[in-house]
């Protein structure tokens, strides 16, 4: 592509994001790495900070990654053979993304819960601020998970999936932060300019899977902010432990894919235990980890940006509920659906499956922004159902 410059298609200008580029969310939706090249390609009169947005190479990475059993010459690996869309099979998407309209997207505003957290964590509570952003409450001590503050799940601010909903509350109001876990450094939950604000207005560390250090490392975050773990390793904070335990996923920033390792975080309190999936598809090692580190009061889970096209990457809802069972989890929170349009399916399809699965199992709904007391049943009110 050296030397030409695409013109995307009609690219978001409004707040709620209706009008998108169908090639972009295509691509993003299956990989940082295609999410850069459209972005290189596509702006050619403007392309600064995008280096710094997609982050360390692989030579800086290569240090911290090389010590794991995990990581090959070609880079990270899932234990169990995991298909990846990849090339053509992307560009064959673009037809599906340019003909099915709004699809995606809710018929009204998404209702939101706005209220500043309190001062002090409680014993269990989560509040979801959108997409994967989990705001947890255990045993005292607050926990920030994926933190996504930016309007566009891209390199550039110009193309890429765009916010159907803001962001709850600002990142100044959030508390004092005991630790911050990502998951992995797909755009959608690896944000560079939140990242600059938390650096700035909180001083917790960022605890990470191997490789995401150098990244954050490039955007000035100090060294002795910054844990980084392999699949099965722990750090104590406190009174919290946190265990980087395995997923079914994939990573990538730039051109080359798996530098950097993926995860899942299992987090123990004194009393309660919390599950963070991320992103995941479904794996047999949910039942060790149940076995391991649970059983969870809480499980927080992805249930959207599933498809055909990429079955052993995302969960869908239906999985969703026996990953929740394997990891032997109390009350359900999902996750990954609602605030940017990354797949094929409709916008409220997600929650709708997943209701219907749940058989037996306590499910929490919130709005964004909304806080789940985790200690008690909630019920669902069926607030999405006049935006499907």
């Amino acid at each position: 592509m050296t030397g030409q410059t695409a013109k995307p298609a009609s690219t978001d200008s409004k707040p709620d994001g209706r009008r998108r580029s169908p090639l972009a969310a295509t691509l993003v939706t299956v990989g940082g790495a295609a999410t850069a090249l459209v972005a290189f390609s596509g702006l050619g009169r403007d392309i600064r900070g995008l280096p710094a947005a997609i982050g360390a190479g692989r030579s800086e990475i290569l240090p911290t990654a090389a010590r794991s059993p995990h990581f090959t010459d070609a880079g990270f690996h899932n234990t169990e053979p995991s298909h990846v869309i990849v090339g053509k099979d992307m560009l064959g998407l673009i037809p599906e993304f340019v003909t099915r309209g709004d699809r995606g997207h809710p018929k009204g505003a998404i209702p939101l819960v706005t209220a500043v957290p309190a001062a002090q964590a409680a014993e269990l509570g989560v509040t979801w601020l959108g997409h994967a952003t989990a705001l947890i409450e255990l045993d005292g001590h607050y926990v920030l998970a994926d933190p996504v503050w930016g309007n566009r799940v891209s390199p550039s601010e110009l193309v890429g999936p765009a916010r159907m909903h803001p962001v709850p509350i600002s990142l100044t109001d959030l508390p004092t932060l005991d630790a911050i876990v990502i998951s992995h450094d797909h755009y959608d939950h690896l944000d560079l300019p939140t990242v600059r604000q938390l650096l700035h207005a909180q001083s917790a560390p960022f605890v990470v899977p191997l490789g995401i250090g150098a990244h954050l490392r490039g955007w000035g975050v100090p060294e002795g902010r910054i844990i980084e773990l392999d699949w099965d390793e722990q750090t104590q904070l406190g009174e919290l432990t946190l265990t980087c335990t395995e997923s079914r996923h994939f990573s990538g920033r730039g051109l080359r894919r798996n530098t950097t390792l993926w995860c899942s975080w299992a987090m123990a309190g004194p009393r309660h235990r919390v599950y963070f999936g991320g992103d995941t598809g479904y794996t047999s090692a949910f039942t060790g980890i149940g076995a391991r580190h649970g059983p969870f009061d809480v499980t927080i889970l992805p249930i959207g940006a599933y498809g055909d096209q990429w079955p052993d990457i995302h969960l869908n809802p239906e999985e969703a509920v026996a990953a929740h069972s394997d990891l032997g989890g109390g009350l359900f929170l999902p996750i990954h659906w609602a605030t940017f349009d990354l797949a094929m399916h409709s916008w409220a399809e997600p929650v709708e499956r997943l209701l219907a699965a749940a058989d037996g199992i306590t499910v929490a709904i919130p709005r964004p922004g909304e806080r789940i007391d985790g200690r008690t049943a909630a019920v669902p009110d069926g607030w999405w159902q006049r935006l499907g």
